[in-house]
């Protein structure tokens, strides 16, 4: 009788490979999950020091396999690789993690959570938000246009009339 896959997801164990005969099923794919905090009102670092031993203690005791913290010129990165996203997403709304998150140095631009390790998109620092429009923000002058002088079309002062003698 074949296996089905809860059954064959329980049989993998942790390595998330089950065996039957000679093919191979991988049954298990852990993901990685991205949370990362930019500078804002307050350094991202400091929000990283009140909150990243709480943030570990959560992310292990919620069946973490691996985690690391990043640090950058624009923020932090929490990157964090459970093995399903009921993990995840059990972690996610925990107490303490959603009070972390609440407490980002700029809650409107400065959170983003995402699938996948920081930087994901190929490049190595994520796009800066656009500052939001401002009533006191104004378009600059364009350049001035220059100043024209028709030398050709200039006449000598008096330099015809004044003959030698």
């Amino acid at each position: 009788m074949p296996e089905t896959g809860a059954r064959q997801a329980a049989s993998a164990g942790r390595t998330g490979v089950a065996f039957r005969g000679r093919s191979r099923t991988i049954a298990l794919v852990a993901e990685w999950w991205s949370i990362e905090v930019l500078h804002g009102e307050v350094s991202a670092f400091r929000w990283q020091e009140q909150h990243d031993s709480a943030l570990i203690e959560a992310a292990l005791t919620n069946g973490v396999r691996d985690g690391a913290w990043h640090a950058d010129r624009w923020g932090v990165v929490f990157e964090v690789l459970f093995d399903t996203e009921e993990q995840w997403e059990t972690f996610r709304g925990l107490p303490v993690v959603r009070a972390a998150l609440d407490a980002v140095p700029d809650p409107v631009n400065g959170l983003l959570i995402y699938r996948g390790r920081g930087g994901g998109a190929g490049a190595r620092e994520p796009r800066r938000p656009k500052p939001a429009p401002d009533s006191a923000a104004v378009s600059l002058p364009g350049p001035a246009d220059e100043p024209y002088l028709d030398l050709a079309a200039a006449s000598a002062p008096a330099a015809a009339d004044a003959r030698p003698a």
